[in-house]
């Protein structure tokens, strides 16, 4: 005779309901997250009279003031304490503080040069990045579809470089330095908002000693003549911040597989807005390249989907 199912087998059960309300929850900070991170473009319109090393040391020193308020308010700053303590993850998070405090620089300044569009190509390249980091850093292999979506991302980059008559740098350095990012912040063993302060405590100094030495020259560094410019720098803590913590929640509720699929929300943003609000140029070369980037993408999320069913029927009749 067969065993009957118990509570955490029922498909229609007490667990699989607290699953699901789990799935919305996850759902409802993973759009939220996405979201915010998709409208980061036109909130540093705002600030398009301060320079971007200037939005950017702004940036992190709001962001610092923040999450450590957050960190102490949650009772987490033990976390920190621990991390402190150990050397060898500090030396880690201070070079992903590099590269994260370059990528804001590359975005920021972008903004302010019109090239939303390069931004949304960025971050529309960055998971198949991740898949070449991952094959030349930990020797992943390839499945042969994620092998023809590199490749077609591939062949968009090269499209846009013969035809426009150069590299897509900005697009490049964003997908490559993110990409980097998220590897490291993948092996560094912290969580996202204890890590987030490190990094951000070990550029503050640099920072504020930045905003410091530019209000010596002269500079209107905190911008005082221009109190909405400040709240909006200011603003850019929370706008760092928030999302960060919304992802967070929403990765550790839903499976990989979505997150994966829900990055897409972001640069999607950042294309609407960059062509249809702030009308830049949307020539046949550019749309070429974005659309033999989104056919790469369809691959890569049918064969991450594919992939993901597999693992939950083999999940499902293996024995416990």
């Amino acid at each position: 005779m067969s065993k009957a199912p118990g509570p955490a087998t029922r498909p229609n059960g007490p667990a699989a309901s607290g699953d699901q309300a789990e799935i919305k929850v996850g759902l409802a900070y993973a759009f939220g997250a996405y979201g915010l991170w998709g409208f980061l473009p036109a909130y540093y319109k705002l600030t398009d009279t301060v320079s971007a090393d200037l939005i950017v040391a702004h940036r992190i020193v709001w962001a610092v003031l923040l999450v450590g308020l957050f960190l102490v308010l949650m009772r987490r700053f033990d976390e920190v304490l621990e991390i402190w303590r150990t050397p060898k993850l500090v030396g880690l998070l201070s070079i992903s503080a590099t590269l994260v405090s370059l990528n804001w620089l590359v975005f920021v300044w972008a903004i302010g040069q019109e090239k939303v569009l390069d931004i949304s190509l960025g971050y529309f390249i960055n998971p198949l990045v991740s898949i070449l980091l991952g094959l030349v850093v930990l020797r992943e292999k390839l499945t042969r579809l994620q092998g023809v979506a590199v490749g077609l991302a591939t062949l968009a980059v090269a499209t846009k470089a013969v035809l426009a008559g150069g590299l897509p740098w900005v697009s490049l350095f964003l997908a490559f330095s993110f990409a980097g990012y998220g590897y490291l912040r993948k092996i560094i063993p912290v969580r996202a908002t204890p890590g987030l302060f490190i990094e951000t405590s070990l550029l503050s100094p640099i920072a504020l000693g930045y905003l410091l030495l530019n209000l010596s020259w002269g500079a209107d560094a905190f911008v005082l003549e221009q109190p909405w410019v400040l709240v909006a720098l200011i603003g850019s803590g929370a706008v760092t911040a928030v999302p960060l913590v919304m992802f967070s929640a929403g990765a550790r509720r839903l499976p990989l597989v979505l997150v994966g699929l829900l990055q897409y929300i972001a640069p999607s943003l950042h294309f609407i807005m960059a062509v249809f609000v702030w009308g830049e140029p949307l020539d046949q070369t550019t749309l070429m390249t974005f659309v033999i980037i989104w056919v790469a993408l369809a691959v890569f999320s049918f064969d991450s989907l594919r992939r993901w069913n597999r693992e939950r029927e083999r999940a499902v009749t293996t024995p416990a």
